[in-house]
């Protein structure tokens, strides 16, 4: 730990901070994670071809607000399409780039949301993330949480009472009108 401070001390004093404390951050996450890196990798990989394959398709990228998270090869599909004809269309573009697990379909039928619904959203999930932070019994490392419209997903491979801890935290966050769980769960006696 104190070979840790100083170099982060030194690297500070030469202007590097925000790239030393990104690193940080990012590392600790990689390390605590239950994917292997390489499904890490593959996970960020798909996110950029869901982006690029839905933006190909200008109805969905002007009349939508549609959005695809990947946590272990799972796909969780979040937003509001006008009708279903577009949320299908989604669907099945992502659908197309076969990338090995389940698509959770959770796009809500009506008119995208406003900027004021978006901003308010990311404050439920920084108020969310900052509680989960304070608990003891769960490491928030594992577990993403991406608030849409008031409704708050959480994902990650955590143990059965990480789980629990979470959603009990969501549900109990001014600005919360459900939450859905798309966790995976791993065995905690191996660890």
């Amino acid at each position: 730990m104190k070979y840790a401070l100083i170099l982060l001390t030194l690297a500070l004093l030469q202007g590097c901070a925000g790239a030393v404390v990104l690193g940080a951050v990012s590392g600790a996450k990689m390390a605590n994670d239950e994917r292997s890196v390489g499904t890490q990798l593959s996970d960020t990989n798909a996110d950029f071809q869901i982006s690029s394959a839905l933006s190909k398709h200008n109805d969905i990228s002007n009349q939508t607000n549609i959005t695809a998270v990947v946590m272990n090869n799972n796909v969780l599909m979040i937003g509001q399409s006008p009708n279903s004809m577009l949320r299908d269309k989604a669907i099945n573009a992502v659908q197309g780039l076969q990338l090995g697990g389940k698509i959770h379909n959770q796009i809500r039928i009506g008119n995208p949301t406003s900027f004021t619904t978006r901003s308010n959203d990311t404050w439920v999930t920084t108020k969310v993330k900052g509680r989960m932070l304070n608990e003891n019994g769960i490491d928030v490392t594992r577990i993403k949480v991406i608030t849409e419209n008031g409704e708050v997903f959480l994902l990650g491979l955590v143990d059965r009472k990480q789980a629990d801890l979470a959603v009990d935290i969501a549900r109990n966050t001014a600005g919360v009108r459900k939450v859905v769980k798309v966790f995976e769960y791993v065995d905690v006696s191996k660890d």
